[in-house]
């Protein structure tokens, strides 16, 4: 009891890190420095404001500073973090399979964020991630490395195949290029066995709540940063004239497509529910067997 208590603690503490993750990888800004300190005045956070979710509640969520509001999202991540370790152990239990579940958790939590305030997965998270994966998966035999290689190369290679044929059938880009990393991490961590029912549940979940939150709504997921929607968007002209950045003979000056797109409203960021599903692939998968109906989606969601 007093080992889950010390790691329900560590969740909260890792959940308080991982809201500077969020809130600096994205704009390409250090997590070490500057301290922390307010959005709104810069009003930089003693360490008494700076403990987790009990911070928050003290101050009411307002900035002691400037007395802004504090987002939701703080104490909602590391109370989050902290119920997932939570759940880690009682799945696995102290052994080797809960260190790889809580450094997946680490990892999903604010890619999961971060895609749905920025449309994005950052290399900065993806990549490592995926070397995470394969380097938990060590310990637990050449079997396991073996399978976690799979899964990684299954995992972006399979999801690059479904990209390229839905640029092919609805002739624009239909899933977003990091999240090919993703699945790749997600194989990485869960081996390749359990990725069929990662995006069996994620399409599966993502299309019902994205076609009731467009119905309601008007919109199937997150609206575009504020940046993003503020920014006309220019036409590239049809011809370029000669200068020193474009002499003759050179490439026309168009933009990137890929930087070009903004999600419009049937658009919803695929991120997420690749993360939710590998939570619930590895957190529920066994029970998830017993209580689905049919033989083949139990062989999706536990993995073999």
């Amino acid at each position: 009891m007093l080992f889950a208590a010390g790691l329900a603690v560590l969740g909260l503490m890792v959940g308080s890190f991982l809201n500077v993750v969020i809130a600096r990888v994205p704009n390409d800004i250090s997590i070490v420095r500057p301290r922390s300190r307010c959005p709104h005045c810069g009003h930089p956070l003693p360490w008494y404001e700076n403990i987790p979710l009990i911070s928050w509640l003290y101050l009411r969520g307002r900035c002691s500073g400037c007395g802004a509001s504090i987002s939701w999202r703080y104490p909602t991540v590391e109370l989050l973090t902290s119920l997932l370790f939570i759940a880690c152990l009682r799945r696995f239990g102290w052994t080797w399979d809960l260190a790889s579940a809580l450094m997946l958790v680490t990892l999903l939590i604010p890619l999961t964020f971060i895609d749905l305030e920025h449309w994005l997965l950052p290399f900065a998270l993806t990549i490592p991630g995926i070397a995470f994966g394969l380097l938990f998966s060590i310990p637990l035999g050449l079997e396991r490395f073996r399978d976690s290689a799979l899964g990684a190369a299954a995992g972006f290679f399979g999801f690059l195949a479904m990209e390229r044929i839905g640029r092919k059938v609805f002739k624009k880009e239909a899933l977003g290029g990091g999240d090919k990393y993703l699945l790749a991490l997600i194989g990485a961590f869960l081996a390749y066995r359990a990725l069929l029912g990662v995006v069996f549940l994620a399409s599966l979940q993502g299309a019902v709540v994205g076609s009731i939150l467009l119905a309601l709504f008007g919109r199937a997921g997150p609206a575009p940063p504020l940046d993003e929607r503020s920014e006309p968007v220019i036409e590239p002209a049809p011809t370029q004239p000669v200068s020193a950045e474009n002499p003759p003979g050179a490439l026309p000056l168009v933009p990137d497509e890929e930087d070009d797109w903004r999600p419009g409203p049937t658009n919803l960021p695929y991120g997420p529910w690749l993360a939710l599903a590998a939570l619930e692939v590895m957190l529920l998968g066994p029970w998830l067997a017993e209580v689905l109906p049919w033989r083949a989606v139990q062989i999706l969601v536990s993995g073999g």
